[in-house]
C-alpha cells in the first residue's frame, strides 16, 4: 500500500474505500482499481503541496491535463475522473469538505468502440488446439504435468465460451462446480450478486476431465477451487489465464493479439445474438445491471436484421 495512506489524503481515501466496500459491496478488484487511481491523484496533489481536503477545481483540471500529457487513453482518464468525482462527492456529503471542486468538470468525450469479436471458426480452432494438447499422453512426470495444464486450459476455454463468464468469476469457481448434474452453475459476479449461468455438455465434460485428473495428484482437502494455484488467492490469476490463451492462440495459428478472456466473453454474446438470442436474455447471462451496457452488441442485431430482410422479404431480390 502506498505511503500516502499515512497522510491526510490517505486517511480520507481509506474512509472512501471503506464506504464503497460496505455500502456498495465493491469487490477486491474494484477497491484495488479505486485505490490505484486515487493514489495517482494524491501523488499529483502532493507534488503541488495539496491534498484531498484542499484541492480546488483548477488543480483537478491541471491533473487531467497532466494525464493527457502522459498520453493516457480517454477511457483511462474518464475512469480516474470518475474516481475523483466520487471521492469529492463523498467528502462533501460527509462534511469533510464544504464544497465539491469536481462537480463542474466534464470528462473526455469518448466513442464507444465495437467489442473485439472472434469468429465461430476461430473459436473452433482454439478449442480444437486445446483438446489436442490435452489428448497428449506420456509416461514421464513432466508429460503428466503438461497434460494436466492442458486439461485445465481446455476447461477454462470451454467454460468461457459456453457461459460468457467474466474471467474474475471464472477463476473463482469452487471445486463443486465440476460435480454439477445440472445444465447451469451459480456464479457470484459484480456487487457480490449471484446469477444462474447455463453451461453446455462440452464445458461439463472438460471440467470433469480436468478435475478427475487433478484429483489423482492432490488430497481432497486441498480441492477448494476448481482452478487452484499456489498464489495468495489460492486460484489461478486473470493474468495467467490471459497468457495461456495467447500461447494457445499462437499454437492454433491465430494472432495472439486478437485473443483475451474478455474477447471470448464478447464472442459468447455476439454469437448468441447473431443466432437469434434476445438482447435482454444476453444481458441476464452476462450479468449486466443496465441494458445500455449490453447494447454495444447492437451492431450484431443490425446485421441480423439486414440479413432477415434480404433472405425473407418477398421483394428483396427484385
Amino acid at each position: 500500500m502506498s505511503t500516502r495512506t499515512k497522510s491526510g489524503s490517505g486517511n480520507l481515501r481509506g474512509l472512501f474505500l471503506d464506504m464503497i466496500a460496505t455500502e456498495r459491496n465493491a469487490s477486491k478488484n474494484t477497491l484495488d482499481a479505486y485505490a490505484r487511481d486515487l493514489d495517482d491523484y494524491a501523488a499529483f496533489l502532493e507534488s503541488k503541496k495539496s491534498d484531498f481536503s484542499k484541492a480546488d477545481t483548477q488543480t483537478i483540471r491541471n491533473y487531467l491535463s497532466a494525464l493527457h500529457k502522459r498520453e493516457l487513453a480517454a477511457a483511462s482518464v474518464a475512469r480516474k475522473l470518475s474516481a475523483i468525482r466520487q471521492l469529492h462527492r463523498f467528502l462533501y456529503t460527509e462534511g469533510k469538505r464544504a464544497d465539491d471542486p469536481s462537480a463542474v468538470l466534464e470528462g473526455p468525450r469518448r466513442g464507444r468502440p465495437l467489442p473485439k469479436v472472434m469468429s465461430v471458426d476461430e473459436v473452433t480452432k482454439l478449442l480444437a488446439a486445446a483438446h489436442d494438447a490435452a489428448a497428449q499422453t506420456g509416461d514421464t512426470k513432466d508429460a503428466a504435468a503438461r497434460r494436466l495444464r492442458a486439461l485445465r486450459l481446455a476447461a477454462l476455454l470451454e467454460l468461457l465460451y459456453a457461459s460468457g463468464l467474466r474471467v474474475s468469476e471464472l477463476i473463482a469457481l469452487p471445486a463443486s462446480a465440476a460435480h454439477t448434474k445440472q445444465d447451469a452453475i451459480i456464479v457470484r459476479g459484480k456487487g457480490n450478486k449471484e446469477r444462474l449461468v447455463p453451461i453446455g455438455d462440452a464445458a461439463k465434460r472438460a471440467m470433469k476431465a480436468y478435475f478427475d485428473a487433478r484429483a489423482t495428484e492432490e488430497k481432497p482437502a486441498t480441492q477448494r477451487w476448481l482452478f487452484p494455484s499456489f498464489g495468495a488467492s489460492g486460484h489461478v490469476t486473470r493474468q495467467h489465464v490471459a497468457r495461456e490463451l495467447k500461447a494457445l492462440a499462437a499454437a492454433a495459428g491465430i494472432a495472439p493479439a486478437k485473443i483475451s478472456p474478455h474477447v471470448l466473453r464478447h464472442a459468447f454474446a455476439s454469437h448468441l445474438l447473431s443466432n437469434g438470442a434476445d438482447l435482454r436474455v444476453v444481458q441476464a447471462l452476462l450479468g449486466h445491471a443496465d441494458i445500455s451496457t449490453t447494447q454495444i452488441y447492437t451492431h450484431v442485431l443490425d446485421e441480423r436484421l439486414k440479413n432477415m430482410v434480404r433472405d425473407l422479404h418477398p421483394l428483396a431480390e427484385k
